[in-house]
């Protein structure tokens, strides 16, 4: 990966779902800034505003922070026109907007009621970005890519890739089609639990529903896995293949992995049993910067 890229996303980043400020009363205003405000501190090199996010929850998060990179992962296409995400990038000061990167993603037929040939869908998209004044450039966007298509679309019309619920073998198989000097940043999500069982309830419960949506469960069976590993909240296998369950050791050894297969830089997403995945886990951030803080700029 190019200097300037790394630089960019640093090694380790954080994913969240529950920093969207217009989702919240204003109590979860204040608890998402100082959240955001910590992982600044903690030194993560980017953090990733997950669960659709809009463009203005995305500029809230640049707004309220000062030196960590920013990114949407992943806003949907079908949610917000090119139009819009222009307009509200482009208010924002210079030095904001260069921290700030548009992810962008096909979403689902399933939640997305207009979905209809994704990656056409895509290439307007991008076409409209490059269009637009000022344009949004190649160098600020990354792609929701799994399949060759996307992939390849990632490398031609953007930094890179962003994929989500992918494993290693994905990661050494996006590499390759990326080539070497695209940007491969995948989520992986991580369960700081010892107890193996529990630890697996967790990762079920986020799960079910992501085994719902054909473009995930598709790239899953390309990778090997069968309708089987989709029961029940997932396999043991398909678990183990997915998330790191385990210690702060065990989380290092599954990036390990990642990083070795290719990755440029791993976006973690914590779930936790106590809020349902979907809080802000500040302990367990905390936990994990200080077990990444060799690889934390």
């Amino acid at each position: 990966m190019a200097s300037g890229t790394h630089g960019t996303f640093g090694r380790i980043g954080i994913w969240s779902g529950a920093l969207h400020r217009s989702r919240v009363d204003d109590a979860g205003k204040e608890a998402i800034a100082e959240a955001v405000a910590e992982l600044e501190e903690l030194r993560y090199g980017t953090v990733w505003l997950g669960g659709s996010p809009s463009p203005d929850d995305a500029a809230a998060l640049v707004d309220a922070t000062r030196t960590v990179t920013v990114a949407t992962g992943i806003l949907s296409i079908w949610e917000h026109s090119a139009e819009e995400v222009t307009a509200r990038i482009a208010a924002l000061d210079a030095s904001a907007r260069g921290r700030f990167v548009l992810g962008l993603g096909v979403s689902h037929g399933a939640l997305a009621p207009q979905y209809a040939k994704p990656y056409s869908a895509m290439v307007a998209y991008l076409d409209a970005l490059d269009a637009a004044a000022p344009p949004v450039d190649r160098g600020r966007r990354v792609l929701a890519a799994l399949g060759p298509k996307m992939l390849k679309l990632a490398t031609d019309r953007a930094l890179g890739a962003h994929p989500y619920l992918v494993t290693t073998e994905h990661t050494a198989e996006a590499r390759e089609a990326l080539g070497p000097g695209a940007l491969l940043a995948p989520e992986l999500s991580v369960v700081l639990d010892t107890d193996l069982d529990r630890a697996r309830t967790t990762a079920r419960n986020m799960l079910a529903m992501y085994l719902q949506l054909p473009n995930y469960t598709s790239n899953l069976l390309r990778l090997g896995f069968t309708e089987h590993d989709f029961e029940d909240g997932g396999s043991d296998r398909l678990l183990d293949a997915l998330f790191a369950l385990g210690d702060t050791e065990r989380v290092r050894a599954r990036a390990r992995e990642y990083f070795d297969a290719g990755a440029d830089h791993i976006a973690l997403q914590v779930l936790t049993a106590e809020e349902g995945g979907a809080g802000l886990p500040r302990a367990e951030w905390r936990e994990l910067a200080e077990a990444f803080a060799d690889e934390l700029r």
